[in-house]
């Protein structure tokens, strides 16, 4: 099958969806995101990629890259979609929520475009994936609404070379743009950053609602599989009444089976004060979780093999056991459990992919 025709890349911008004209002036409002920006002519979106040009709205970072990597599925964190594969992963610059504690803030926070030093097109990432070996294309280090275009177009000549896609996402998505923005994504990592209002408006800059509305949308209404992250912060989202909280709704608006990966902070960016996650604080977190009924939990950032591995949902039997992102022992086979015959949730490829933690550098 021949991949669709898409754009090439547009160093000045290429023409954006997902907004309409708002009044005199040429000023437009931009309808990706919640956020909701009114851009007059000359001027940006807070995401600061998408943009008023003449009237028209254009991303100013369609084809271009802050680099390209090949990195373990488990990094995303996904730990159920083909376990131990290799993913092609990239970014832009930008984001459209403002964390003061993002760990990706160089690039997320970026005002000088000259580090989207590479430059592909929709193609030739796709053929990128199948040269490297790579199950799937991952859009991470920065949130790929923001360049939901781009992200369309490559997923598209992605699934024409039997690549996969990946989103690692905050999930700060209107309900209009959701549809043909998760139509292109095979499989998603929601960051669920908090679970209060005024956690999302203090440290965010954002809204809770909009991302439990893509969760549940995501799990009840699209063939995605999704996995959870949240980055539990002393003293900000860490006590036992919020986890509680959270994991109560979770069981029962997303399902028991849905993964969640409970990971460590490290102080960075404005919380530069704040202390690193005791492990101690995961591991209690990951207990309350899989007290609530929860049957996949995991924990990350940290060393812990046992939060780490896989245990059937059925009896409790290791089923892959991972050490950070390296796999060890396999107790599959056709994707059940060889102890009761239980089926995995998720996408399990047999015999498992070997990639382990390597990171490696690649020119598109």
């Amino acid at each position: 099958m021949k991949p669709p025709k898409v754009p090439d890349v547009h160093l000045d911008g290429a023409p954006a969806r997902f907004w309409h004209p708002e009044g005199d002036g040429g000023r437009i409002r931009c309808d990706l995101c919640p956020r909701a920006c009114l851009v007059a002519p000359g001027q940006r979106a807070f995401c600061f990629v998408r943009a008023n040009q003449g009237g028209q709205m254009v991303l100013t970072t369609y084809g271009r890259a802050s680099g390209f990597c090949v990195d373990p599925i488990e990094k995303k964190p996904l730990a159920h979609f083909h376990p131990g594969s290799a993913v092609l992963s990239f970014g832009t610059a930008g984001c459209n929520l403002g964390c003061k504690f993002c760990q990706n803030w160089d690039i997320s926070k970026a005002r000088d475009f000259d580090r989207l030093a590479d430059v592909a097109t929709a193609e030739e990432i796709a053929l990128a994936a199948v040269r490297t070996g790579c199950r799937s294309v991952a859009f991470t280090y920065n949130d790929p609404t923001i360049f939901a275009e781009w992200a369309i177009d490559v997923a598209a000549a992605c699934r024409a070379h039997g690549v996969k896609t990946v989103a690692v996402t905050a999930g700060y998505i209107t309900a209009s743009a959701r549809p043909e923005f998760y139509a292109a994504i095979d499989a998603a990592n929601v960051d669920l950053k908090g679970f209060t209002d005024g956690f999302y408006r203090s440290l965010c800059y954002a809204e809770l609602q909009p991302v439990l509305e893509t969760l549940e949308y995501l799990v009840k209404e699209t063939r995605v599989w999704v996995e959870v992250t949240t980055l539990l912060i002393p003293g900000k989202n860490d006590s036992e009444a919020e986890i509680d909280a959270m994991v109560g709704w979770y069981v029962e608006h997303l399902g028991p089976e849905v993964p969640l990966h409970l990971t460590a902070f490290h102080p960075d960016y404005k919380l530069g004060d704040v202390p690193a996650t005791p492990p101690s604080t995961l591991a209690r977190a990951r207990r309350q979780a899989l007290a609530a009924g929860l049957r996949h939990v995991y924990t990350g950032n940290v060393s812990d093999p046992a939060g780490q591995s896989t245990y059937c949902a059925g009896c409790g039997a290791l089923v892959i056991e991972r050490d950070g992102y390296r796999l060890g022992a396999w107790h599959l086979r056709d994707g059940r459990c060889t102890a009761c015959g239980r089926a995995l949730a998720g996408h399990v490829d047999e015999p498992p992919g070997a990639w382990g933690a390597r990171r490696m550098r690649v020119i598109v």
